[in-house]
């Protein structure tokens, strides 16, 4: 089933009334704290360039993108059969992350999907203590994973996937497995979407050094209301909500809007508080940081994804989805 609505011209009172509901419903979630150090920090870079093109943590927006399921698995109930993703970004120097994923509906509620993903940091002088070069060695992350979606009703859906997590950094290596859990709710006539989901639960089997480390682990709720009368789609993500640790609730939000110019494309645009925040340096600019931009067209059977932002102040970061419903 795909849900996909384009809206009309200005805000009605109606759309009013469900974003100012929703951010009262959502309020409460941010009193949860919990702190903590973590691995597998790769899991937290965007691999959907639409949901990067609107904050980089979007859950609730409804399209037949495979890679929204990434963020949240019950959008996989969304994804047309036989859909084949490939995507890759453009990191920081000479880093790469690659991922590809397969999908299959069983049946007019259920569907399932596989995929993996790598970031390879490249090559990377070996030194001793004292700075001497004794040659190079190489470090990746990497991802294996799978999920299954199932449509609750004519609007609820649930879906859950498994992962299995490798580092390896030289002749360090480290195992862990993980879970994601996710449920959505899309009223299709009032272009409504919410959405909760728990990203990267579990742990480490096998740790790098001798100390297991907590996965990322990331409690987010968002939604995304298309406007009565014009073609746009807002988007309110509020993410890492078991870390407050005295943040203000901006620093919580992501927010996007999408412009749907036709049923086959889209231009989004998103604002990261925190990542801005982070991104600031001694002369308190985050040079961009926080801010993202992408653009999506729909070609028959092919789809086309691109988003810019940045990760670290570094540089900046390239986002491509390429997906064949074949």
């Amino acid at each position: 089933m795909i849900r996909t609505k384009i809206p009309r011209l200005f805000i009605s009172r109606k759309d009013i009334r469900h974003i100012c509901c929703t951010l009262l419903a959502a309020a409460p979630l941010c009193a949860m704290a919990q702190s903590g150090d973590t691995a597998y920090e790769f899991l937290s870079i965007p691999i959907s360039a639409h949901s990067a093109a609107l904050g980089g943590q979007n859950i609730s927006v409804i399209d037949d993108d495979l890679t929204l399921t990434f963020n949240n698995p019950a959008l996989l109930s969304n994804v047309s059969d036989k859909t084949l993703n490939l995507d890759i970004t453009s990191y920081i120097s000479s880093t790469k992350k690659l991922s590809a994923a397969f999908s299959r509906t069983i049946n007019d509620r259920a569907s399932w999907y596989a995929g993996g993903t790598v970031l390879n940091y490249g090559s990377m002088p070996e030194t001793d203590s004292n700075g001497e070069t004794l040659g190079e060695f190489s470090a990746k992350d990497i991802s294996l994973q799978g999920g299954f979606a199932y449509m609750l009703s004519d609007y609820w859906s649930g879906g859950v996937s498994v992962k299995v997590l490798m580092s390896n950094y030289a002749e360090y290596s480290s195992t862990a497995i993980g879970a994601d859990l996710g449920l959505n709710y899309c009223d299709e006539e009032n272009g409504f979407s919410f959405s909760i989901a728990g990203i990267n639960l579990g742990g480490q089997v096998d740790p790098l050094y001798e100390t297991n480390e907590s996965l990322p682990f990331d409690l987010a709720a968002g939604f995304s209301k298309s406007l009565s009368n014009a073609p746009i789609r807002l988007s309110f993500t509020f993410d890492d909500l078991t870390h407050w640790d005295g943040m203000p609730l901006i620093r919580h939000m992501s927010i996007g809007a999408d412009i749907l110019p036709t049923r086959y494309s889209w231009i989004a645009f998103g604002y990261n508080a925190r990542r801005a925040h982070e991104m600031k340096v001694a002369d308190g600019s985050s040079h961009w940081a926080g801010f993202n931009v992408g653009a999506g067209l729909s070609i028959k059977r092919l789809k086309v994804g691109v988003a810019w932002g940045k990760y670290h102040i570094s540089s900046s970061s390239l986002i491509m989805n390429v997906s064949l419903t074949l």
